[in-house]
């Protein structure tokens, strides 16, 4: 992998990129390879396969005017990073908060960080319904974010509570949101949400079916959520 074809692909997908981010991400790309030979990152080992299932899928929601030049996004079930540290990267003026439940992961995180010097970008060890319990992260996010973590209807639980009335919940789904909708629009709105956007996008030369899922938060989430960690899982809302 180099700058420049990491340069190439996400312009071909309509992603601005500059010779810094290729070189930042590059950087991300080749620790992402070095790390994942000890620890469980990622499932896929093919570098195209690579750069575009998890670079430049994170990456599209730049082509949408979904994120704010300015503000802050919370990145749930964070796992190897994506999507928070992609746009962290591509976005210096949004202050990126990473969530995880395993500290393995948030280590590998730290080291990307101070590899990349980046300085819009923290890591916080949490499982998602305790930290969203935690009076400096609940309901104190322009954007909640997550990416291949769970159902609709338990991200809405998941998200949800992070974000301040006026925010943005964005899940990025595949197929499976179809089967999801109804589930997941009756837990929106039980969690003082309203989904108001179903963005479909393509990642150049692949025939995956991806969509941006989009919930506006209205009102503040009631006090009773999110549930204990584990009931979001075990008995979804919806």
């Amino acid at each position: 992998m180099t700058e420049n074809v990491i340069y190439e692909r996400l312009q071909k997908n309509g992603i601005p990129c500059t010779d810094e981010l290729a070189e930042k991400l590059l950087i991300y790309f080749r620790l992402l390879n070095e790390w994942n030979e000890k620890m469980d990152l990622t499932a896929v080992t093919d570098e195209d396969e690579t750069l575009d299932r998890h670079f430049a899928d994170s990456l599209c929601v730049l082509r949408t005017g979904l994120l704010p030049k300015e503000g802050s996004m919370i990145d749930v079930g964070t796992g190897a990073g994506f999507p928070g540290l992609p746009v962290a990267l591509a976005c210096p003026g949004l202050k990126v908060t990473l969530l995880d439940a395993q500290q393995k992961r948030l280590t590998f995180l730290d080291k990307v960080i101070s590899e990349t010097g980046l300085t819009n970008a923290r890591t916080v060890h949490a499982r998602a319904e305790d930290g969203a319990r935690l009076p400096l992260l609940r309901e104190s996010f322009d954007i909640a974010a997550a990416r291949a973590v769970a159902p609709l209807n338990v991200l809405c639980e998941y998200l949800l509570p992070y974000v301040r009335t006026g925010g943005k919940m964005i899940c990025w789904k595949g197929p499976a949101l179809t089967d999801e909708l109804e589930a997941g629009g009756k837990a929106a709105t039980l969690l003082g949400g309203r989904i108001s956007a179903n963005i479909g996008y393509q990642v150049a030369d692949r025939d995956w079916q991806h969509t941006l899922l989009v919930a506006d938060k209205i009102t503040k989430t009631p006090k009773t959520y999110p549930r204990k960690a584990g009931t979001p899982k075990s008995r979804p809302l919806g």
